[in-house]
């Protein structure tokens, strides 16, 4: 294996098999209109890293992880009961910036994965009533859903994922992946099959083509994947002129 295949690896793989998850989370997201509360999550799990710096664990051990995780699931409930408040997800002052470059080892993508298959059948199992609250609140309330219960643990399944990714590609990169193909999947589709279809799409070929020309001109990995999402972004405002939404 050549140096640079071997450089580069790890980073492939975690932007290929990572965003998925994000992606289907987006279009929840969109639909519920709160596209900024990923921001305020990722900024919760900072804070969470921050304290756990100062009890001076490091930040790469398992309990800067779990504390970071616990400020992320405590801003989950806060999300539920503050759901009223026009502000209360737009709060960010500074931003935390990954570089996926530093991904050398399987264990920095397969865990993270692992983790994100395990939160996938979560959703997969309880799909209706996840699909309801979020694309369908007043059916769900009519059907006595438990909404602020199941809200609860979307979030906070949801501010696990954040936590995960924040610690590896970085903010930007995490409100990019979530918004940007699922925004282009509107454009283009109606249906949900169709949506996700296009969102991995989109966020596969963003993928490969900002690591590629990332590597290829010395370029911030994640700053170049956000820009090439930015593309796709344009292409598909301007294809939604020309395609019927299916």
């Amino acid at each position: 294996m050549s140096d640079a295949l071997r450089f580069m690896l790890w980073p492939t793989a975690a932007c290929l098999l990572l965003p998925g998850l994000l992606v289907y989370l987006g279009l929840h997201i969109i639909k519920r209109e709160v596209i900024f509360v990923d921001l305020a999550l990722a900024q919760v799990a900072t804070l969470g890293t921050c304290v756990a710096i100062l009890l001076h664990y490091d930040p790469h051990d398992w309990q800067s992880y779990a504390i970071s995780v616990g400020f992320t699931l405590a801003a989950a409930g806060g999300i539920v009961l503050l759901n009223n408040s026009p502000h209360g997800n737009e709060e960010l002052k500074q931003t935390l910036v990954g570089e996926l470059l530093y991904l050398q080892s399987p264990g920095e993508v397969l865990k993270p994965f692992a983790l994100y298959v395990a939160i996938a059948a979560v959703h997969f199992a309880f799909r209706k009533q996840f699909l309801a609250i979020s694309f369908e609140p007043a059916r769900a309330q009519a059907e006595g859903l438990s909404v602020r219960g199941w809200d609860f643990l979307f979030y906070s399944l949801f501010g696990i994922v954040v936590t995960t990714f924040v610690h590896i590609g970085g903010v930007l990169l995490v409100f990019s992946y979530l918004i940007v193909p699922a925004i282009c999947a509107n454009f283009l589709a109606r249906k949900l099959g169709a949506m996700l279809a296009i969102g991995w799409i989109v966020a596969t070929l963003a993928s490969t083509v900002g690591l590629y020309t990332s590597y290829k001109f010395d370029l911030p990995t994640g700053a170049a994947i956000v820009v090439v999402l930015g593309g796709f972004l344009l292409l598909s405002a301007i294809a939604t002129k020309f395609v019927k939404q299916k």
